[in-house]
């Protein structure tokens, strides 16, 4: 018969399996399971949740019987005492108000993957969900540009002790930039552990408040940042941009595949075929394939994953960037390209939900 001390060490290293929605930590190391006592074939224990989400209370009440039951024994009669608490006394609190968290990701530099980001959250904003944007590309920042802020500065809030950066409002979009931090014309040379830490603080020392989705507009390539990513939070799933061209198809398919790794296992929401084509305003029907064509759908095809859409080469969309102010920003042929893509990309979303 095991004494109560070492079932207390069984019940901890059960609990160890429950982990917190959009945590990468579970229920112990958050410091949320309190006064467990063990006595007469009871187990009793405090179970705490954060005040915005207490809907998850019998999800995470049903979680914890299963761990103890199939680590320990159904023979206890388990009582949780569920209670609420202030996001103010977790750390990494601001992790707990994401909804949903999309990394934008490419396999190459120059295929538009900030402009398509930018441009995405604006039009989820307006079509009525709350959106934050994080520019993890910290070597080479453009949503401050893109977003016409890039001498704008975060303040700063302290609280507990500890300093929170406020994010950049802009156009309805909460920003987190390096380029907010940094002045414009330097270049950020840095190793990469240093890269990694300014990207956890974007996510960890920010006050985002409650956001339906979290954009993360990534460096191209597979980086530090990207492992960082993967470590830190529980992401709904990426999205891979790509132009058509044969080299930006092999480098796509590079970052695909990496996200695909057992070890990083990110749902890859779909693939966006950025520089499709290009038509003259003067001849709308007509398309000349630039940049070649069919790569997008031979990525999908190859891997199984949808091609979310086409967007075609129009120089509103480049001016927009250029200009501090995105296309989107104005009703038109893009917000309408775009619009359709984020009907695509719920649809994906939901279907992740359903068998996650």
């Amino acid at each position: 018969m095991l004494n109560n001390n070492v079932i207390k060490d069984k019940i901890i290293e059960s609990l160890k399996t429950v982990y917190y929605p959009n945590f990468k930590k579970n229920i112990i190391e958050l410091g949320l399971v309190r006064d467990i006592k063990v006595e007469n074939k009871i187990i009793e224990f405090s179970l705490n949740l954060l005040n915005d989400s207490y809907s998850l209370k019998d999800i995470m009440k049903t979680s914890c019987l299963l761990a103890i039951y199939n680590n320990i024994s159904k023979d206890f009669n388990i009582k949780i005492n569920i209670s609420i608490i202030s996001n103010d006394n977790l750390n990494n609190n601001s992790l707990s108000k994401f909804k949903n968290i999309i990394a934008i990701a490419s396999g190459k530099g120059g295929v538009g993957k900030s402009t398509f980001s930018s441009n995405l959250s604006i039009v989820l904003s307006k079509v009525g969900y709350k959106v934050g944007l994080i520019d993890a590309d910290i070597f080479g920042p453009s949503i401050p540009m893109i977003f016409n802020c890039s001498y704008e500065s975060p303040q700063f809030i302290k609280i507990n002790n500890k300093n929170y950066m406020i994010p950049i409002n802009q156009y309805g979009i909460k920003l987190i930039s390096i380029g907010f931090l940094i002045p414009l014309e330097n270049a950020v040379v840095w190793r990469g552990p240093m890269a990694t830490s300014a990207f956890r603080q974007f996510i960890l020392d920010t006050l985002w408040g409650e956001l339906d989705y979290l954009i993360i507009d990534l460096p191209p390539g597979t980086s530090d940042i990207h492992i960082s990513l993967v470590q830190t939070l529980f992401i709904t799933g990426v999205i891979i941009i790509t132009t058509p061209q044969k080299l930006s198809i092999l480098d796509a398919r590079k970052g695909l595949e990496m996200f695909k790794q057992k070890k990083i296992n990110i749902p890859v929401l779909g693939i966006i075929e950025n520089q499709s084509y290009f038509s003259p305003e003067d001849m709308p029907d007509k398309k000349y394939y630039i940049f070649g064509s069919g790569g997008g759908n031979i990525l999908s095809n190859e891997n199984n994953v949808i091609l979310l859409g086409n967007i075609p080469i129009i120089q509103s969309i480049r001016e927009g960037s250029d200009d501090g102010y995105p296309v989107v920003m104005k009703k038109g042929k893009v917000f309408e390209i775009f619009k359709k893509l984020i009907f695509s990309l719920l649809r994906q979303i939901n279907i992740v939900d359903n068998f996650s």
